[in-house]
């Protein structure tokens, strides 16, 4: 008969008739139940027959087998306390550390305690690790005070799992403090080395990971030997440090003790080679392993494309479908980084789609990799669907964890910025609550607004972040994206206030990548003596640096100096690329070194072992261009290998302004027309070119053009520094508080200079009207109105920065150099182009703008 149709017989005679026996309850009869039902019985009949205290812990004992802890908690809780029960507690808390439960092994330590049972050396580590899993310190602080109110404080087991939730807590100075008591008492083992090394691994701190494990090593005590869990403890330090020389010592070690035969050990040595960039010593060791498993060959596989390898990663993961290795998630995330971080935007989308092929399901790693891609290329409507699939698979799912959605949704902002839909990933940096935005979120937003956005509201969110969350330090990151909008913006003082801030903060680890930003910004807005003190200082330099330097020279005008650095660059034994070369004929072109740039541009190939590129034949036409050698630089452009790009068209328009050669204009413009190039600088120029031949009808039938091809031309717009923030003028503004000040002196100004002997050129003024209307639409551009309103807030004698989105106007260029000369300050005038330092009735420029 079976136990439950027996039991339920029994039960049923025994109530009927009290003469009829009943059935005879045993420890065997209970270990025969498989359900709840039948244990209830049971426990129905020894309550009956009065046998409950003879039979409670053998019926606790069943409740925790048949995973049923209300039934047993409910008995063991009217127990006497005794040692020997306190197993069941232990059973109890065991099986409430798992997610979601581990507050409940908490309150059953509290119930146990309160009732009087004496925790043992078992229940300690239990509680502890359940702290360490909630990070709840201050309950573990105070379970460490009961350890020390019971005794334990000198068991081992006990003091390893106090250690290890101090750690995990992020209690590191507390795990050191015990982890030393403990060795102050000769209270440690194998384990307590072990766990402290991993301690401070985890928090992050190599240094004091390898220095603990030196110690360890030195101790000379035969049961404190290194073992397995140590070396894949310590392996993955030297990997985020990339100390190799230490983990090849950690690899000497391991083959000396036996224990590099063992698959964990091996695979953290190929995982450790693999990201300090050595994978031909990864591959030596991944082929040691007798039986690898996928672990293995996806460090290799992570390793080759974290370092551009891409045929050897994706060799390898060929290999493993052929051995048919399974492929995990990792696997094809490790392919998916290496595409994104090298900015190949459309092979990570498609590894990504025959991953969904394959019925792989993507995770956090995946997806972060996957819309780096997407923002590599401007792939918005992949980076959309990829956000839908977020939302659907993962964001904000009940138990997932916070700093994997986090990660998530700062990707999302990166690609929605980079994309160029800037509002919403505003919307989406708003959405994450101020308290749990980390720095990458403020990076990624600020970045975003530096690059494609307002360069004010990047500054804007800079300031926020410093003053919100005094806790959140930038990173480097943070900083460079600040500096970048204050480059594009001209903020020298703003960019000052940064650079102080870099050097009180001490941003030693990435100083170089500052350091290059604050030299762009020093160039961009207008000093570039100070980007020159930036260089000088640094320990050591890269090729950015030397550009950044060298292109700073070019705008400002200072050719000579910019071939001096190029000249030193090359006796360090740098060798110039392309970028470097164009960088040099940029420096001649604006600096009137005719002869210069034609001599590197012939020796490029031949010298230098660089094949002339598009842009090099453009900055060569405008080089030819601006010196009036226009039928040279036709010739070249005849010459091309390649076909012209509109740029180069351009770069000829220009020249044809400048020394107004009508003909040859309109043929760069027709070539500009048959590239289907809508650039609204192209058809400014050559109604410039009609304008000043007084072709009229001309100009009407350009900007008729314009309208017809929805080419909008941009406005002139001018602004410039003051102590109180910058100040923007249109062309004729009158919006400005103090506008009628501003036109007194600039009335004043231009009369003045007129008596020096300033014309105005009234072929800048596009219009078909007579010369005096002609010169009053000449007085109102907006970068003379910029300079009145800087002279009116500058200290006598500071300099007056300006900046212009467009080319500045030939006219004030001339007025503005007349007005050098009577005013005591430097003017420095950013355009679309370069740099013009008035001073003195002169500009850095000598004519060449």
């Amino acid at each position: 008969m079976p136990l439950r149709r027996m039991l339920l017989h029994h039960s049923r005679r025994f109530s009927s008739s009290t003469s009829i026996t009943p059935p005879l309850i045993t420890p065997t009869l209970l270990k025969q139940c498989n359900s709840i039902a039948q244990v209830n019985l049971i426990h129905q009949q020894t309550l009956v027959q009065g046998l409950i205290t003879n039979f409670s812990t053998n019926l606790i004992s069943t409740y925790i087998a048949l995973n049923s802890p209300s039934h047993a908690l409910s008995l063991l809780q009217n127990l006497t306390p005794s040692p020997s029960s306190v197993y069941f507690w232990n059973a109890l808390i065991r099986g409430s550390i798992r997610p979601g439960l581990l507050n409940r092994s908490l309150a059953l330590f509290r119930n146990m305690w309160r009732l009087g049972w004496s925790p043992d050396n078992y229940t300690f580590p239990l509680v502890f690790k359940a702290c360490g899993d909630l990070l709840c310190c201050r309950i573990g602080a105070s379970i460490h005070g009961v350890v020390f109110s019971t005794g334990f404080e000198s068991n081992v087991f006990v003091c390893n799992a106090i250690v290890a939730m101090y750690g995990r807590s992020g209690e590191l100075d507390c795990a050191r403090q015990l982890f030393d008591e403990m060795c102050g008492r000769r209270v440690f083992d194998l384990v307590s080395w072990n766990s402290i090394v991993g301690v401070y691994v985890q928090r992050g701190d190599c240094k004091n990971a390898l220095r603990l494990f030196d110690r360890m090593c030195k101790l000379g005590d035969f049961d404190i030997r290194p073992d397995v869990v140590s070396l894949v403890n310590l392996l993955p330090a030297c990997a985020l440090m990339g100390a190799w020389l230490c983990g090849k010592e950690v690899h000497g070690f391991a083959v000396r003790s036996g224990l590099f035969e063992d698959l964990f050990v091996g695979n953290a040595l190929v995982d450790m080679y693999a990201k300090c960039g050595m994978v031909d010593e990864a591959s030596k060791v991944f082929e040691r392993i007798r039986e690898k498993d996928v672990v293995s060959w996806n460090a290799m596989v992570t390793g080759y494309s974290q370092i551009g390898r891409f045929e050897d990663a994706l060799g390898l993961f060929q290999k493993m479908r052929e051995e048919n290795i399974e492929l995990n998630v990792v696997s094809w995330s490790a392919v998916i980084a290496g595409y994104a971080q090298r900015g190949l935007g459309c092979a990570t989308l498609d590894v990504f789609r025959e991953m969904q092929g394959c019925g792989s399901k993507p995770n956090e790693i995946t997806l972060v990799s996957l819309l780096s891609g997407c923002a590599s290329v401007g792939a918005l409507l992949h980076g959309k669907e990829t956000h839908c699939y977020a939302i659907k698979c993962m964001l904000n799912f009940e138990g997932s964890d916070l700093e994997d959605d986090l990660m998530v949704i700062n990707a999302l902002i990166d690609v929605y910025a980079k994309c160029k839909s800037i509002d919403v990933a505003h919307a989406m940096f708003d959405s994450i609550a101020p308290k749990d935005r980390d720095v990458v979120s403020w990076t990624v937003i600020i970045g975003g607004y530096a690059q494609h956005g307002e360069a004010n509201v990047a500054l804007e969110l800079f300031s926020r972040m410093l003053k919100q969350d005094r806790l959140l330090k930038p990173n480097s990151f943070t900083i460079s994206c600040a500096l970048m909008a204050c480059a594009r913006l001209a903020a020298l003082r703003l960019g000052r206030q940064i650079h102080a801030y870099v050097l009180r903060n001490h941003y030693d680890s990435a100083f170089l990548y500052v350091a290059n930003c604050l030299i762009d910004m020093y160039v961009k807005s207008g000093d570039i003596d100070a980007a020159r003190v930036v260089f000088d200082n640094l320990k050591q330099r890269n090729f950015v640096s030397w550009t950044s330097l060298m292109t700073g020279y070019g705008i400002h005008g200072r050719g000579g100096e910019a071939l001096e650095v190029f000249d030193e660059m090359r006796r360090l034994g740098l060798q110039p690329d392309g970028v470097t070369l164009l960088v040099v004929l940029y420096a001649c072109s604006h600096s009137g070194m005719i002869d210069q740039g034609i001599k590197f541009f012939n020796s490029m190939s031949k010298e230098f072992g660089v094949v002339p590129g598009q842009e090099h034949y453009a900055c060569m036409v405008d080089l030819l261009g601006r010196a009036g050698r226009l039928n040279e630089a036709m010739e070249l452009i005849e010459g091309m290998p390649m076909e012209p790009s509109p740029v180069v068209w351009v770069a000829l328009l220009s020249g044809c302004r400048i020394h107004a050669n009508v003909g040859l204009g309109e043929y760069a413009a027709k070539k500009l027309l048959e590239l289907d190039s809508d650039n609204d600088g192209s058809y400014t120029l050559l109604s410039n070119i009609y304008a000043n031949a007084r072709r009229w009808k001309d100009v009407a039938r350009i900007r008729s053009l314009m309208k017809n091809t929805g080419t909008k031309k941009r406005p002139g717009c001018s602004w410039v520094q003051g102590k109180k923030g910058t100040a923007t003028f249109y062309v004729a503004d009158k919006t400005h508080p103090q506008s009628k000040q501003i036109y007194e002196i600039l009335r004043g100004l231009i009369q003045r200079i007129k008596v020096l002997g300033y014309v105005p050129e009234t072929s800048f003024a596009l219009h078909d009207v007579d010369d005096e209307e002609k010169d009053d639409l000449l007085f109102e551009h907006s970068e003379k109105l910029a300079l009145a309103y800087g002279i009116l807030i500058s200290a006598p004698g500071a300099p007056i920065r300006i900046t212009k989105n467009l080319r500045v106007c030939g006219d004030c260029h001339d007025a503005i150099t007349y007005i050098s000369m009577i005013i005591d300050h430097e003017i420095i005038l950013r355009d679309s182009s370069r740099f013009h330092h008035f001073k003195k009735g002169s500009c850095s420029c000598r004519g060449y703008w």
